[in-house]
């Protein structure tokens, strides 16, 4: 397992935008899949998006609204939601694994996660 550390999270309106990162070692950084995933309250941990040799997302919907992007300079891969919604509260956590995967068990690393919360 390696290290990872994420911040940007917070409290935001409906509509706004956050930006949420998330550090890593070399050579997590760019040999493995890294990937973000949130949890709402009471509700089990599911995928957003991740990078492998591309960007993938979870379905439409985050897609239209939500970017991940890497600098490799830095070894940080970001996460920038747009048009926030209350349904996009929760704790987002940064993970990485061996293979692109949308299952939180194809991750073997993960952080301590961000609080992001969106009031209506």
């Amino acid at each position: 397992q390696v290290q990872l550390v994420e911040s940007g999270g917070g409290l935001v309106q409906t509509g706004d935008s956050l930006r949420l990162s998330c550090k890593a070692p070399e050579p997590t950084f760019t040999n493995y899949n890294m990937g973000w995933f949130r949890q709402a309250p009471g509700k089990e941990r599911e995928f957003v998006a991740a990078w492998r040799f591309n960007p993938y997302y979870a379905d439409d919907s985050v897609k239209d609204r939500f970017t991940i992007s890497r600098d490799t300079a830095k070894n940080t891969m970001y996460l920038q939601m747009n048009s926030l919604k209350p349904e996009d509260t929760g704790v987002y956590y940064c993970a990485a694994g061996p293979y692109a995967s949308r299952a939180a068990n194809g991750y073997n690393s993960w952080g301590r996660g961000t609080q992001v919360t969106v009031s209506a």
